[in-house]
């Protein structure tokens, strides 16, 4: 079955969406005055957490770090904190940023990951949208080469910033993560403290901080467990620094 699609200018895909960002699209969001979410996920160095047929997507992505005595890897996130009306939607619901809007803007309705199939019936878009349009999937892969190379060009930044933004976020104090697939943790950082980390690591003068390494937030007996026999430091309580957002109890 083959799958069109056509934007109809909605504006849904633009509201209540938290958009990932590349570095540079990080640091101009910031610049134009956006606010920039920070979400954080990690895995252990043996695998635990990622399904098997994942893994390599997983680990191209993440950056090793120490928490406690053993090894993680964490994935990380910078994006754009949009709670109601993206700021760069106006109101015929046309992006003021079109030209320079983000990669994942130009990829959507598609996933950047390779594991989660588009599903039409998960987007915010109207049925009129998939009714009409050029092919995008047709015999389940996707045909529209642009798009492969946005979606590529997007998984590359995700390789290549990962070590900046690990370094960005212990500048800024973050040193707190989820387990992957089982929770998120979201920080919103100061915005004038998080440009002017994002500029001078982009100068190469960020300045090292000395750190314990990360903490793992997790929710449910068995992750609990996993990783107290790992020695993982293990967080727990309220935090006003972050979020704790789980996805599964158990």
């Amino acid at each position: 079955m083959n799958t069109q699609f056509s934007c109809v200018g909605c504006g849904k895909c633009c509201t209540d969406h938290h958009v990932p960002l590349t570095l540079v699209e990080a640091a101009h969001w910031a610049a134009d005055g956006g606010s920039v979410i920070v979400l954080t996920e990690a895995f252990l160095a043996d695998g635990y957490g990622v399904p098997p047929e994942q893994i390599s997507h997983a680990t191209r992505r993440s950056h090793p770090v120490n928490s406690g005595s053993a090894q993680a890897l964490v994935a990380i996130t910078f994006a754009a904190y949009n709670a109601g009306r993206c700021r760069n939607l106006d109101a015929d619901n046309l992006c003021r940023i079109y030209e320079r809007r983000p990669l994942v803007c130009r990829i959507y309705p598609m996933e950047i990951n390779p594991h989660i199939p588009l599903r039409p019936q998960a987007k915010d878009c109207p049925s009129e949208s998939w009714a009409q349009g050029p092919d995008l999937i047709v015999g389940g892969q996707l045909v529209d080469q642009q798009l492969m190379a946005l979606i590529e060009q997007s998984r590359q930044a995700d390789r290549d910033d990962i070590a900046q933004k690990q370094a960005i976020c212990m500048a800024l104090g973050i040193n707190t993560t989820a387990l992957k697939g089982n929770g998120f943790v979201a920080y919103l950082p100061d915005m004038n403290a998080f440009a002017s980390a994002v500029a001078q690591s982009g100068a190469g003068t960020l300045p090292e901080v000395s750190n314990d390494g990360w903490g793992f937030r997790v929710t449910g007996e068995t992750a609990t467990r996993r990783l107290q026999q790992t020695g993982v430091r293990l967080e727990s309580g309220e935090s006003m620094s972050y979020m704790f957002i789980p996805l599964q109890s158990d």
